[in-house]
């Protein structure tokens, strides 16, 4: 039998429109969640689940380094950081950072009032 006690939850990734990552030059990532509306916004905004820390523990970067960016009249949130090895080194693995945004999309979140 089911726990009915427990929120409902899901991922950044199911609720937003896209999340996206990309280079930002070869010394940064930047990443992007466009969420659909304001309340799958809010949870994407809020700092219990996006926030310096949260993104430093997923990437294994400095929390001093990363710069968040949340833009309520777009619904959407724009995180940067340093590339943990400069774009086109040899132990680059992803030179277009075009996977970089998979642990963000996965992180879980309450489901939205009214979904």
């Amino acid at each position: 039998m089911a726990d009915t006690t427990a929120p409902a939850t899901t991922t950044l990734g199911e609720l937003a429109l896209e999340v996206r990552s990309k280079n930002a030059g070869p010394f940064w990532v930047t990443m992007e969640l466009f969420m659909p509306d304001a309340a799958s916004y809010r949870l994407a905004a809020d700092p219990a689940y996006v926030s310096e820390e949260v993104v430093a523990r997923l990437y294994g970067v400095d929390p001093g380094q990363i710069l968040l960016f949340r833009i309520p009249t777009l619904n959407v949130v724009k995180i940067s950081f340093p590339r943990p090895i400069s774009q086109g080194s040899l132990r680059d693995r992803d030179m277009h950072a075009g996977q970089h945004h998979v642990p963000l999309a996965l992180v879980r979140v309450p489901v939205p009032a009214g979904t």
